[in-house]
């Protein structure tokens, strides 16, 4: 070949391999609630700011709510696996026995009823036990929603009783598990059906956090929001933030290194953090819309915690009869919590 031609393609291949290495990605990520819920506004849209501005502008994340992109809540694992969606907000437990290792994180007075902490012992649980479950997916962050609160049409609760005969939403098998041992009728529901649910009569109200409760409009829909005393919360939810593992693994490693960068125990923090943030919000729009807040006492409390933990020792039974080491998840869930209880703020 002549000299002169093959050093001009040499610089040509150099150019053209210069320009793939610096390419541009845009990733399309999505959710399945308003943009104005405390997640999406003060974890997935930072994030995504934060992974633009640390890729030099390189990786483009676009955020669509309200599942735009296609497909159902329930289905939102698996448009990532297959590559449908680049990644999404997953709450596993809207596919009751997939992932049933997970659930140990999301039995009644598990956690505490700060997100953050919740979510930093999430992390750490999720390291230990689920990463098989997850292997077709690439995770980017393990985290837990705020304390789930009873909110509902008329007074609040005040007695077991009060749960006789109510048709309540439940997001998880364990809350609902829970609610049928208080005597009320469960009904599981992703949470974009509960607004309809309850302006059509269909259930009386439900479990959920105070953070969900404006963009949910249980101002106008609900009149009691009741918490249970002491620092466990009633219930709780674990979500996944992840994406599609080939399109993961087929970034460059350098547009790889800034996901890395906004992965794991400090992100997962930072989006437990989001709820903290959107529930302290939740709970001072429903009190300024009038609605009765109220907390059980401790009797009632403790009558509830009670019947959580013959929901927990069920569960166990139930893993064990699977073949799964239910105690074993148990006792890990709480060591998790008990080494994330009180820590610092993570930076985020």
């Amino acid at each position: 070949m002549n000299p002169i031609r093959s050093t001009a393609l040499a610089a040509l291949l150099a150019v053209a391999g210069t320009a793939v290495a610096a390419q541009d990605v845009t990733l399309r990520f999505q959710h399945f609630v308003s943009p104005n819920s405390a997640n999406p506004k003060y974890f997935i849209e930072p994030w995504a700011k934060k992974v633009e501005a640390e890729s030099g502008g390189r990786l483009k994340i676009e955020i669509f709510p309200f599942m735009q992109l296609g497909g159902s809540a329930t289905a939102q694992y698996d448009l990532i696996r297959d590559g449908a969606i680049d990644g999404g907000w997953v709450i596993p437990g809207y596919t009751p026995g997939r992932f049933p290792e997970a659930e140990a994180l999301e039995l009644p007075f598990m956690v505490t009823k700060s997100a953050e902490e919740a979510s930093k012992a999430a992390w750490l649980f999720t390291q230990k036990h689920l990463a098989d479950d997850f292997a077709d997916v690439h995770l980017i962050a393990a985290h837990m929603h705020g304390p789930g609160i009873v909110h509902k049409t008329g007074p609040a609760i005040g007695t077991l009783e009060d749960f006789q005969g109510l048709k309540l939403r439940g997001p998880s098998r364990p809350a609902t598990l829970l609610l049928d041992k208080l005597g009320a009728t469960p009904i599981g529901m992703p949470v974009p059906a509960f607004p309809e649910a309850l302006a059509r009569g269909v259930v009386d109200g439900g479990v959920i956090t105070w953070e969900m409760s404006p963009s949910l409009k249980l101002d106008e829909l609900t009149d009691s929001h009741t918490d249970v005393a002491g620092d466990r919360s009633l219930y709780n939810l674990y979500f996944i933030w992840a994406m599609n593992k080939a399109v993961y693994e087929g970034l460059p490693a350098d547009l790889r290194a800034v996901i890395d960068a906004n992965s794991g125990f400090e992100t997962s923090a930072w989006a437990g953090r989001a709820h903290d943030t959107g529930d302290a919000e939740g709970r001072t729009a429903m009190d300024e819309a009038g609605n009765e807040i109220a907390e059980m006492d401790a009797d009632l409390s403790g009558q509830i915690e009670g019947l959580g933990a013959e929901v927990t020792e069920d569960w166990i039974a139930e893993m064990s009869a699977r073949g799964l080491d239910g105690a074993g998840l148990v006792r890990d869930a709480r060591e998790a919590v008990a080494a994330t209880v009180g820590t610092e703020p993570a930076d985020g």
